[in-house]
């Protein structure tokens, strides 16, 4: 099936009016859709913020093996103490 575009100047206002119109279940639908796409985006951006050619992925896991080491080991210890 080819999609066609149709566009139509239309104000913020007449826009909400004509989701307004919609059946309840169609607004939660677009709502859901909006929100799904605003969290996309917002992810998008963190993670465009904390990308870094600083770090390789073998220095990452190197650093989070240590970790769980660690971790590891004071669990350990806190058991043997009860």
């Amino acid at each position: 099936m080819s999609e066609r575009s149709l566009h139509i100047p239309i104000t913020y206002d007449q826009l909400v009016q004509l989701i307004n119109r919609l059946p309840l279940k169609e607004r939660r639908k677009l709502s859901k859709e909006l929100e799904r796409d605003f969290i996309e985006r917002r992810f998008s951006n963190l993670l465009d913020i904390f990308k870094t050619d600083d770090l390789s992925e073998d220095e990452i896991m190197k650093e989070v093996e240590e970790v769980r080491a660690e971790l590891h080991g004071s669990r350990k210890t806190r058991s043997r103490r009860h």
